[in-house]
């Protein structure tokens, strides 16, 4: 695994508890000038060393602030419930799991199996299902340039609380606080957003980019079963 991730992450589970802050919502910092677009959709050049464009809405979303749609890992539609049962590449039964798809463990796969498969395939990609041309998912090194190169602030922005970032270039990225469901229970107030990038050491597991009125954390792993947002991105031709 990365080294710098394995040296930033934090105990996700306890920073998912973490809610509810009293802090006063800072002022608006300004919107985003929209450079183009790419299948309809439009995307802010960071200028980050990688040239990575980023989304300025989440996926599902029409505005900056829209929180959009949930996604388990490695699905690609919304739905009403977020459980090990629904789930698309897996299950929970008693006190193991059984993934048949992006398994690096075979103590954690149906029969054993074992593909090592780390990165989203397109057709389990939300961001490339939904917006087709060059959109997909991010990776977590995606996700780490982003935090390493820009500067972000927990702010309000047209009454959504987010994660409101500020590259050197000037340019700007809102993510909205959009929160996360767990089975059929919606946890709000903080941002949980995909990576396409698998956690290695426990496949029932994703990476991903998570925030808080607190802090920020570069990366956070989630069960694949939850459905949180994804903001998508795409190269630079």
């Amino acid at each position: 695994m990365h080294g710098f991730i394995k040296a930033v992450c934090l105990l996700t589970v306890a920073f998912i508890l973490v809610v509810g802050c009293n802090k006063h919502d800072e002022p608006n910092n300004g919107g985003n000038d929209h450079e183009n677009e790419i299948n309809g959709h439009e995307y802010v050049d960071l200028g980050l060393p990688s040239g990575t464009l980023w989304a300025t809405c989440n996926v599902g979303a029409d505005t900056p602030e829209s929180y959009g749609d949930y996604f388990a890992w490695g699905e690609t539609t919304p739905k009403e419930l977020y459980d090990w049962k629904s789930y698309r590449y897996g299950n929970f039964l008693h006190d193991h799991y059984e993934l048949d798809k992006y398994c690096t463990d075979s103590c954690y796969g149906l029969d054993g199996v074992v593909d090592g498969k780390t990165i989203l395939e397109p057709a389990d990609d939300a961001a490339k299902a939904n917006w087709g041309g060059g959109w997909r998912t991010p990776t977590i090194e995606e996700w780490e340039e982003l935090f390493l190169n820009t500067t972000g602030v927990w702010t309000t922005r047209n009454g959504v609380k987010g994660w409101h970032i500020t590259a050197s270039n000037g340019k700007e990225l809102f993510l909205p606080a959009a929160g996360y469901w767990w089975d059929d229970v919606f946890n709000a107030d903080l941002g949980l957003y995909w990576s396409a990038s698998l956690n290695i050491e426990f496949p029932y597991r994703a990476w991903g980019f998570h925030f808080n009125c607190d802090s920020s954390h570069l990366c956070g792993s989630s069960d694949r079963n939850r459905g949180q947002s994804v903001r998508a991105v795409c190269s630079k031709k």
